[in-house]
């Protein structure tokens, strides 16, 4: 018999060091504060080590609790892996992704029947946290983020680079004499918010490019999603930047037009984000060969035609 502490105080422990603090690991476990602390305590008891320095608004963890996690997370890891395993044999026909909720709408869904069409064989699970926690998920087969590609411990392939565009309802520019130059100023911008009180910075970029930085922009509808900022510019709500590939299928419908001929190349990427244990699986093979011969028809075309 192992002379290991209790799983469930491991476990406990392994929340803690994640959160670095026992009232969010409480949550996390729906447990209360005292009693993940009482385990945490009872775990440092037994290994006759202190695992953790309580603060007074936070926790750090002592080398010894920084060495007990790195192994806890390895160990838990490898065990999901393989509980992941055993379960999806009887499951070899799904494929879960984890996907941004405005790539979902705008890009994904519109292009959903090609893709079972691809993969027919294929049951997909699609989720849209927005906090994939890949990594440590074992039942997530890959996830497609945004971002700059630089995940510590995943690997990452680029999908596409943002290319902004902006976009208004068409009634907001048939007010607009055709014999004028367009004046911004008059229009609601709509903004994407990076944070509760920190806008992105498309807007600015866009304008800079388009020769018109000194146009005020501090007013303006705010909101938290891409997605919104489409969708209210597609009620005549006011002018949105938006990346060319999410609203492509709405300008082809005439919900919206673009104004002015600028566009600007993103500062950041869709990515295919798989993990690095082990080779790529059948299935999240096959969803790259789709994405791709999707994101660049003119290479699928070339192929056919010289088959």
């Amino acid at each position: 018999m192992r002379r290991l502490p209790a799983l469930s105080a491991m476990k406990v422990f392994e929340v803690v060091g994640q959160t670095r603090s026992f009232t969010r690991a409480g949550e996390l476990l729906n447990l209360t504060q005292s009693a993940v602390s009482r385990q945490v305590r009872n775990l440092e008891d037994q290994l006759g080590e202190q695992l953790v320095i309580r603060r007074h608004h936070h926790l750090e963890l002592t080398p010894s609790g920084a060495e007990l996690l790195a192994a806890l997370q390895q160990a838990f890891h490898q065990v999901e892996l393989t509980v992941r395993n055993i379960r999806e044999k009887s499951n070899l026909r799904r494929l879960r992704i984890n996907v941004p909720p405005t790539f979902a709408k705008r890009w994904l869904l519109p292009r959903l029947a090609r893709l079972r069409a691809f993969l027919p064989d294929i049951d997909l699970s699609i989720t849209t946290e927005p906090e994939d926690r890949l990594a440590e998920r074992g039942m997530l087969d890959c996830a497609i983020r945004f971002g700059d590609g630089e995940w510590s411990g995943l690997r990452s392939e680029r999908l596409f680079t943002e290319h902004h565009i902006a976009v208004c309802a068409p009634a907001l520019l048939e007010a607009v004499p055709s014999d004028t130059p367009i004046d911004l100023s008059c229009f609601t911008f709509l903004h994407v918010l990076a944070s509760v009180d920190q806008r992105y910075l498309t807007w600015h970029r866009w304008l800079d490019a388009a020769g018109l930085g000194e146009t005020d922009t501090a007013g303006g509808l705010e909101f938290d999603l891409l997605d919104l900022v489409i969708e209210a510019a597609c009620n005549g709500l006011g002018l949105a930047v938006a990346d060319r590939f999410m609203v492509a299928s709405l300008m082809h419908e005439g919900k919206l037009v673009q104004v002015l001929d600028v566009e600007v190349e993103g500062h950041e990427s869709y990515w295919l984000v798989t993990r690095p244990d082990g080779p790529v699986s059948a299935h999240v093979s096959a969803l790259r060969t789709w994405l791709h011969s999707e994101l660049h028809p003119q290479d699928r075309l070339q192929s056919h035609a010289t088959a």
